[in-house]
């Protein structure tokens, strides 16, 4: 049986080095960052465990204190070991039990190099199979072109007129001013 867990400090240190090699370094939050988020509640990391073997089958990394009442999924990923078994699918389903009394959930898709050609095509099918929609956005990741995928459940979907000041929100919880502008842009939506 799978579970889905909070986890503290201590697994995070044996979650980075995981995430260093699942996402591009320009992407990743550092050690620091982290840390000091999940302190003063503004991150989740959260794993998948198998209640049975007690292994670890997948993780994700959330920010989750902001003004707007949404969450953003920073990171997800399925142990390696892992992989090609539909773990994804249930990983997600637990997110989304977990923040069902959320505004909604925010996704990032990062355009960074990718050996696969067909990887943001691939995240956009399977985020869509869980209702998220992408939304008209000028955001970038450290200089990268950066989608926003929004799942509605109690509320809107279109946050495009706003998104330049849920993004930061979050952000601004656990990095400084100057590691905030170097590392997010987002524009107003013109809408």
């Amino acid at each position: 049986m799978l579970s889905l867990m909070k986890v503290g400090h201590r697994d995070l240190e044996r979650y980075y080095p995981l995430m260093e090699t699942d996402f591009d370094s320009e992407e990743m939050l550092s050690r620091l960052a982290i840390h000091k988020g999940m302190l003063n509640g503004s991150i989740e990391l959260l794993v998948l465990r198998d209640t049975d073997s007690l292994m670890d089958a997948g993780y994700a990394l959330l920010l989750t204190k902001n003004l707007y009442g949404y969450v953003d999924l920073k990171y997800m990923a399925v142990m390696p070991w892992f992989r090609g078994r539909g773990l994804g699918i249930q990983l997600m389903r637990e997110l989304n039990r977990r923040y069902a009394d959320t505004q909604g959930i925010i996704a990032e898709l990062t355009e960074f190099p990718d050996p696969d050609p067909d990887r943001l095509r691939k995240l956009r099918k399977f985020f869509n199979r869980f209702g998220y929609e992408e939304i008209k956005s000028d955001y970038t990741i450290r200089g990268v072109k950066a989608n926003l995928l929004v799942k509605p459940i109690q509320g809107r979907a279109d946050i495009a007129p706003i998104a330049h000041r849920i993004l930061p929100d979050f952000y601004s919880r656990f990095l400084s001013a100057n590691a905030l502008w170097g590392m997010l842009e987002i524009k107003k939506s013109e809408e």
